[in-house]
């Protein structure tokens, strides 16, 4: 009998094969995403901007990986269910080869790259025509597993590097590791962002409050001599804008003009647990970006917190995970930046306590720090804490675990 190692390796190859095959019989128009942050909000904006338009499929959940991506291919599934699944998956997808089914006409994919070779491996699977890359900043995500940053921005690069000269790579224009990739394809290149230079800009961005509450965030989308208001509710940070200012682009390239595009919008909404606004316990507010965390992500959550006048802030901030060398710096550069711009701060996680350390130095007063080693420990703290009135950020690697504290103080 075969171990369950080696039927996982079968199994991995087999359904990599059957995402090839399926890709080759139906030939959609594939959109890949990557990036250090952002996947999945700027996946979530591309679908709210075409669903109207065209027929389409796009990664659910985390489904990103060596699994998740051909599991994306081969079906509409949120998640994997029982021990029956993948006989389930096998059966449909041989069947769809066999006789012609309805199937998208674009996939929106996100492709992870958390180790050398995984590029490689998702781009022998589905080939795109549209390639984006939304950040990469100066620590990604799980950088402790590459030689570097540059080797982590080498591997994300793969994406443009294979679209053909038909193609269209959709680069960040801020991210100048991102934006030097254009020197590494031969597609058409569209790009967004803040800077004066990019095609698609956003200008007059504001995190907005309205009547002494967070609402959410407003800005113009600037394109060709025009531009549009856009105005999404219920999330925070400029990572929200440069995700709808992306999608805006892929909008572009499919023949739809600004007002279609902001219109399109309206429908979207930022993923859970990514910058979302919840009511919390005792009239408070939270911003839930419990799912991930990077340094360059938790810099942008922090500097929407400071951007809101709310009666106090706390931060409820725990490890960034997968960042090698640079751990220490990197939580004692967020504690600095902690310690100016929240009134309480409670810290989760061995790396949380370089957080607090850091946020002592910058001259928050110790008696303001609270630091645990999981966030079970930490929620009942942050609970007592909580007055009428505050705004609290809780953010911090997916495996910390903080959603159970976020659970612990929003209303339910």
């Amino acid at each position: 009998m075969m171990n369950k190692e080696k039927i996982k390796i079968y199994l991995k190859w087999f359904i990599k094969k059957l995402a090839k095959w399926t890709i080759k019989r139906y030939q959609p128009g594939v959109i890949a995403i990557t990036g250090s942050v952002g996947k999945t909000s700027t996946k979530e904006a591309i679908y709210a901007v075409l669903k109207n338009c065209r027929s389409v499929r796009a990664t659910k959940g985390n489904f990103n990986n060596e699994i998740g991506l051909p599991l994306t291919i081969l079906g509409d599934y949120q998640k994997i269910e029982s021990k029956f699944f993948w006989v389930k998956v096998i059966l449909i997808s041989l069947a769809r080869l066999i006789i012609k089914m309805k199937y998208p006409e674009i996939l929106i994919l996100e492709y992870a790259a958390d180790k050398p070779g995984d590029m490689k491996y998702l781009l022998e699977i589905a080939k795109p025509q549209i390639g984006i890359v939304t950040a990469v900043g100066e620590v990604p995500a799980h950088v402790e597993f590459f030689s570097g940053p540059e080797a982590v921005a080498r591997e994300k690069s793969k994406i443009i590097e294979s679209l053909s000269n038909t193609g269209f790579a959709v680069l960040n224009f801020d991210d100048r590791t991102v934006l030097e990739m254009k020197q590494r394809t031969r597609a058409h290149v569209a790009t967004f962002g803040f800077g004066s230079g990019a095609e698609v800009r956003i200008t007059n961005f504001e995190n907005k409050m309205s009547n002494n509450s967070p609402v959410g965030i407003a800005f113009k989308l600037n394109y060709g001599g025009s531009f549009v208001p856009v105005r999404i509710d219920g999330c925070f940070g400029k990572a929200q804008a440069y995700a709808v200012a992306a999608a805006s682009c892929v909008g572009l390239i499919f023949g739809m003009n600004l007002v279609k595009i902001s219109e399109a919008l309206l429908n979207y909404q930022s993923p859970p647990q990514r910058a979302r606004l919840l009511v919390g316990i005792k009239q408070t507010y939270i911003i839930d970006d419990s799912y991930n965390a990077s340094p360059l992500s938790m810099q942008n959550s922090i500097e929407a917190v400071k951007s809101l006048k709310t009666k106090r802030k706390i931060g409820v901030l725990g490890d960034m995970m997968e960042i090698g060398k640079y751990t220490s710096d990197a939580h004692q550069a967020i504690g600095k930046m902690a310690g100016k711009v929240f009134d309480l701060l409670v810290t989760v996680g061995m790396r949380g306590k370089l957080i607090a350390d850091g946020a002592a130095r910058a001259g928050m007063p110790k008696k303001n720090i609270y630091s645990f080693d999981s966030a079970d420990e930490a929620k009942l703290k942050v609970q007592e804490l909580m007055k009428k009135g505050d705004l609290i950020l809780v953010k911090a690697s997916h495996s910390v675990g903080l959603e159970k504290v976020v659970e612990e103080i929003k209303v339910m």
